[in-house]
């Protein structure tokens, strides 16, 4: 993707209050199902927030709340800047969607599924042709510009429903899940292209994943939702180091949890180090020691994945070096940094 030359429409600042949502009649016999609980967040103009979750935590339906195709609860506020649009159907909020089927039109060429959005919009035809000529440039579509959309593969797909979405200059880009359908490779490809592109042009984004690795190369902002909350709002750096919860630690990377001095500590696989029995320095700081035998070992290029029985409920994950030298049945003392997060 080559976004420059592109121009934008600025960014918004986007707010919830007291956001909810619940699907059904509430009344004596049915309550309802409550999927979205009171939300309270604000999104900053110009800026990429990654919503973040399990399936059913309330993520896609907080999007379908910004965009319009759902209403909040009574009492609920969506505002873009100074304007309430919470009244407002999608049609009358300009924002870009991008959805997980692409939803584009296989009847149309790929210029004619970029041009729809602005024909709808009543651009003249001149100005949709030069606009989808700056999209299908953004995107290095352009040798596909004649192609029906079922000649082209899910990466060319993606990358023509995203221009779809960009071409009229919304004020918001929303995307749910865009990058599930694709094969591992071209994900990890996308994602740093989709945020290279998010920053480029300075729109705000509301992006919708399960998974943490999109999450934190597109998010300038990380907002973690567990069963219709929200849990967490920060940076990649912020979520992964300082959870504020077990939910997050547990759901963000792999935590490992274990008994120490009376307490239940939760603590990251590279938070450990590993020592042959007997042989371990004196804790330092806020480190602890444990002692157990490797269970197993997995050397995966970039590290090695270590288990080692504790005598405790669960097993300890050790990341170490890629030359680290440890074998199944070895006698170990971990040294544990602690701090992460813990529960009486």
């Amino acid at each position: 993707m080559n976004p420059k030359n592109t121009s934008q429409a600025a960014g918004v600042a986007i707010e919830l209050m007291q956001c909810s949502k619940t699907f059904g009649n509430a009344n004596a016999t049915n309550a309802g199902q409550v999927v979205l609980q009171p939300l309270d967040l604000k999104i900053h103009a110009g800026e990429t927030l990654v919503l973040l979750g399990p399936s059913g935590c309330g993520k896609t339906t907080t999007l379908r709340i910004i965009a319009g195709l759902e209403s909040p609860d009574a009492g609920g506020v969506v505002r873009f800047g100074n304007d309430d649009v919470t009244a407002l159907p999608i049609e009358q909020r300009n924002v870009g969607m991008v959805f997980q089927s692409y939803a584009l039109f296989p009847n149309m060429s790929v210029r004619g599924n970029i041009e729809y959005g602005l024909k709808i919009r009543r651009y003249s035809s001149a100005d949709r042709s030069q606009r989808s000529s700056e999209m299908l440039e953004m995107m290095e579509l352009g040798a596909l510009a004649d192609r029906r959309i079922d000649q082209l593969s899910g990466g060319q797909r993606q990358r023509v429903a995203l221009a779809r979405a960009i071409a009229p200059r919304p004020r918001v880009l929303l995307l749910d899940e865009p990058l599930t359908a694709l094969d591992a490779r071209l994900r990890d490809t996308l994602r740093i292209e989709i945020s290279r592109l998010l920053r480029s042009l300075g729109i705000t984004a509301v992006y919708v994943t399960h998974d943490q690795a999109e999450a934190f190369v597109l998010g300038d902002r990380v907002a973690v939702m567990d069963n219709g909350r929200l849990a967490q709002i920060g940076t990649p750096q912020d979520i992964y180091f300082n959870p504020a919860t077990p939910f997050v630690a547990g759901f963000i990377g792999t935590t490992n949890t274990a008994e120490i001095a009376g307490q239940t500590h939760l603590f990251r696989p590279e938070e450990v180090r590993l020592w042959a029995a007997g042989s371990a320095p004196a804790p330092q700081g806020e480190a602890a020691q444990l002692n157990g035998r490797v269970s197993s070992c997995v050397f995966l290029g970039d590290h090695v994945r270590v288990i080692v029985d504790v005598g405790q409920t669960r097993p300890v994950v050790a990341k170490l070096p890629p030359r680290s030298l440890v074998a199944v049945g070895d006698a170990v003392t971990l040294s544990i940094e602690l701090g992460l997060v813990e529960s009486a």
